[in-house]
């Protein structure tokens, strides 16, 4: 008995309808992305396993999608493998098993480009990638194990007006979206480690941002739970507690924060640098100040993102960023500062389905089809359908013989605006029958004026 045919969890197929939506996201965001001097740039599917791991954290360590090496069942190679098995059992990698893994996003990649061509590039570096990546995720709604990311990255600058243009990116790609009640929220990883210097030192920043990370997933229950199990004292956990209970508008939490931390100088360093997005960015009714917003990926140092989806949406974020000073001294190049961001696109995909916010005229097929008549109508046909492309006017011609009816049904389907019949009649008199399919109006059409009639036709 064969199998039907499946496709792995977490993954999908995309038909004409739904690529051309998602070609309008794209084409919006890279649109935007330019407009603000960004260059395109691609990168493989597959790094090298050592160039991933480490970066992302214990939790999106763990997600990464490893590629298992050629010739494992090489029976030379048979007690190599089964000790490199032993190892990955254990939590560690071996390379005897595996050297290269799917990208989990797109920032490590790009910063090991930037370490590997900075002496070629031109600084400050502006890119944008829009590219799949890959996390060994739990499949469940809007979240998926291959999904497309677009982002934009600025590296070789510290400027804070660089957090401001990213902002302004956000809000101008959401509007041209019309998802306008988006939230863009915002913290400083410099707040956090203030937060972690009150709470033993900085060597707990790790542990405390990997819990707080899992607030909306977990609860403050679960998560005092993990931060105890980490190690941290009740006395820390309840400073933690408090710090996550701030709420109010965007400046009663900075007068809280200022109220709880005093004259800490990386928390003043990191309400400044709120305050400055804060007051060249977007309007204030999208952008909130989230101190219990952690991105736990290890390489932010500053400003931190989050973009949530519309309050009637139950979706998890919708993009993400901030900025990563040090990152390419993961890969023994140092001094390039940066700081980017993340549009997900899947996501996004899915908030506009919901909201019904896609523009109706994205589902329109060929302008026009060319109805079978008979073998010798469809021999003469094929060359004025030919003309009409030579000329971008998109069509094409129905090759099977089938019942006018069942032509009409099929042009329907494919969301095809006219239709042209010529018959024996037609090609003896050197003109075409032209229907438009939405209103049933015909019109009589001399074949040398057809490109132009059609051409005027919306």
């Amino acid at each position: 008995m064969i199998n039907k045919p499946s496709l792995p969890q977490g993954t999908r197929d995309f038909n004409a309808a739904v690529i051309r939506k998602r070609n309008f996201i794209f084409s919006t965001i890279k649109n935007i992305f330019e407009i603000y001097g960004f260059q395109p740039l691609e990168t493989p599917a597959m790094e090298n396993f050592e160039t991933l791991m480490g970066k992302y954290g214990e939790e999106g360590d763990r997600l990464i999608f490893k590629i298992l090496n050629n010739g494992l069942s090489n029976e030379k190679n048979i007690e190599k493998t089964k000790a490199g098995f032993e190892k990955l059992l254990e939590g560690k990698n071996s390379t005897d098993i595996t050297e290269r893994a799917l990208k989990y996003d797109l920032t490590i990649p790009f910063a090991r480009y930037v370490a590997m061509n900075h002496t070629k590039l031109t600084f400050p570096f502006k890119r944008y990638q829009i590219q799949p990546v890959w996390r060994a995720d739990r499949p469940q709604k809007g979240r998926y194990r291959e999904f497309t990311q677009c982002d934009a990255d600025v590296v070789g600058s510290k400027s804070l007006y660089n957090e401001t243009e990213l902002a302004n990116i956000y809000h101008q790609v959401f509007c041209e979206l019309r998802i306008t009640n988006y939230e863009l929220r915002i913290n400083s990883r410099k707040i956090l480690a203030a937060l972690a210097e009150a709470c033993g030192g900085n060597e707990k920043m790790v542990d405390i941002t990997v819990a707080i990370d899992k607030l909306d997933k977990i609860g403050i229950d679960k998560v005092k739970i993990e931060l105890e199990e980490r190690g941290l004292t009740t006395i820390q956990i309840e400073t933690i507690e408090k710090f996550l209970n701030i709420t109010g508008s965007n400046q009663q939490k900075i007068l809280a924060l200022h109220e709880m931390f005093g004259k800490n100088k990386l928390a003043a360093e990191g309400m400044q640098e709120l305050a400055f997005v804060q007051n060249h960015a977007i309007p204030e009714t999208n952008l909130v100040f989230d101190f219990t917003l952690a991105r736990g990926l290890n390489y932010y140092t500053g400003v931190i993102f989050e973009v949530k989806a519309p309050a009637e949406i139950k979706m998890g974020s919708i993009g993400g960023g901030g900025r990563y000073d040090d990152l390419t001294g993961l890969f023994g190049v140092n001094d390039i500062p940066g700081v980017g961001i993340s549009f997900g696109v899947d996501r996004i995909y899915d908030v506009m389905e919901e909201l019904n916010l896609f523009p109706e005229d994205l589902q329109i097929g060929p302008k026009a089809i060319f109805f079978n008549m008979g073998q010798k109508e469809v021999d003469f046909a094929f060359n004025i359908m030919q003309n009409l492309r030579n000329h971008g006017i998109a069509c094409e011609i129905i090759l099977e013989e089938m019942k006018i009816a069942k032509q009409f049904s099929l042009a329907e389907k494919k969301n095809i605006a006219y239709a042209i019949i010529i018959g024996e009649k037609e090609i003896e008199q050197n003109y075409c029958q032209v229907k438009n399919l939405a209103t049933g109006e015909q019109h009589v059409v001399v074949l040398e004026n057809l490109v132009e009639f059609l051409g005027k036709m919306p």
